[in-house]
């Protein structure tokens, strides 16, 4: 790839923004006006619809639609896990079939990983595909399922072979959501949303054209996914406006205007609710504490963290590092960033920040973030699994005991 011109790309960006936006069209035509110019998905290679640029080429893309106030690119799982992990392992059917939905927004994704009895153990998981003919007949449960409710397409990992070890009998599939014996249940959090869901599937069917890296080589290609997910939770940075991919979402169809208070619009982004350094300082100006010396130093001390994580990324990828223990590094991170931001947020505004958004003047967005702050450091591989691949991987500490890498899985303790 020839040396790109960062200022250079960001002068074409910002007067195609001042060329193709528009409050009134919709947030479909917005998407389509993105990915048909190549601004969607960057950091995917030229022949998945993208621009094979690094991070800080696509951290550019994103900080340049955040100075416009503009919508970004669809956001999900689809263009965060998908996407990559087929333009990686996908053949060139399965890559022009499968991404240009993804980056032009039309279909949205859900992960299809975790089970009941495998979680951290993943490769456990006892979901069962069975071949019959030209087709996979797919039966098993998953748990923890983010967005499960809204996805057309889900990555599913299951068992194709049980007579193999347990980390090679595993096949990776474009799952099909839309069908008979999907059932979707939703798993109400602590905070009153019900985010993540449980996912039963009996007998559904997926096509052979479907496997995504060949059968029995999931386990590799889910490891794809899985360090392409923790690369992206903790990357930091400022981020567009955010609004959710595909159809089941209701917002397809709806004025990009709606969603930029620039063009007067009124709805909340869905870019989640945390409590970034921004927001936070604003609310100590709001509350009369922006002089307080313990909260200005734990401000900045959250901004450094930050910043230092974000770096390291772009350090990591500018040296052509794969994305591997630096995702796990930042993985752990962002979990920490958060913890942090809710012990600024309550310090902030004291007894206030245990009030719901119906009775506090700041909408109950301290004590949101307190109640879901568990989370980062358990969903996408707790803190602890982070740690033993850093400790295993990169410092070369002796692995934890466990059963023989060539046991038949059939033979393996089942839970």
């Amino acid at each position: 790839m020839s040396e790109i011109n960062i200022e250079e790309i960001k002068a074409e960006l910002s007067e195609w923004i001042q060329d193709n936006w528009d409050p009134d069209i919709t947030v479909s035509e917005w998407w389509k006006r993105l990915s048909d110019a190549g601004w969607s998905a960057t950091s995917l290679p030229l022949e998945a619809g993208g621009r094979g640029w690094g991070r800080s080429e696509t951290g550019m893309v994103k900080s340049t639609l955040f100075t416009h106030d503009v919508i970004g690119p669809p956001t999900g799982l689809g263009m965060m896990l998908a996407a990559p992990t087929i333009a990686t392992h996908g053949n060139p059917d399965q890559i022009e079939r499968l991404i240009p939905p993804i980056i032009d927004g039309s279909i949205a994704w859900c992960q299809l990983f975790s089970e009941p009895g495998a979680g951290s153990d993943l490769a456990g998981l006892q979901t069962r595909a069975v071949k019959d003919g030209d087709e996979w007949i797919i039966t098993g449960q998953k748990v923890w399922t983010s967005g499960g409710h809204l996805a057309e397409k889900g990555m599913l990992i299951a068992r194709t072979d049980i007579d193999a070890p347990k980390h090679q009998g595993i096949t990776y599939f474009a799952f099909d959501m839309d069908q008979p014996g999907v059932e979707v249940r939703p798993l109400k959090e602590m905070t009153g949303r019900a985010l993540f869901n449980e996912v039963f599937i009996d007998e559904a069917r997926v096509s052979n054209d479907d496997v995504i890296g060949g059968i029995g080589n999931g386990w590799a290609v889910a490891n794809t996914t899985l360090m392409v997910e923790r690369s992206s939770l903790g990357s930091g940075g400022p981020e567009p406006v955010a609004v959710p991919a595909g159809g089941k979402a209701g917002r397809l169809e709806r004025k990009v205007g709606e969603y930029v208070l620039g063009a007067g619009g009124n709805i909340e982004s869905d870019g989640g609710r945390g409590l970034d350094v921004r927001w936070l300082s604003d609310l100590a100006q709001k509350v009369g504490s922006a002089g307080d010396p313990v909260v200005r130093q734990e401000i900045i001390k959250l901004h450094i963290l930050g910043e230092v994580n974000r770096l390291n990324m772009l350090r990591a990828k500018a040296g052509g590092s794969k994305t591997g223990a630096e995702g796990n590094l930042a993985k752990l991170a962002m979990s920490e960033l958060v913890r942090r931001s809710r012990d600024v947020g309550n310090l902030i505004i004291g007894a206030d920040g245990m009030l719901s958004s119906s009775s506090s003047s700041f909408d109950g967005r301290v004590q949101e973030a307190t109640i879901f702050s568990p989370a980062p450091s358990i969903y996408g591989g707790t803190d602890q699994v982070q740690r033993n691949i850093v400790g295993e991987r990169v410092l070369g500490l002796p692995k934890e005991p466990g059963p023989n890498k060539e046991t038949p899985f059939k033979e393996l303790l089942q839970n």
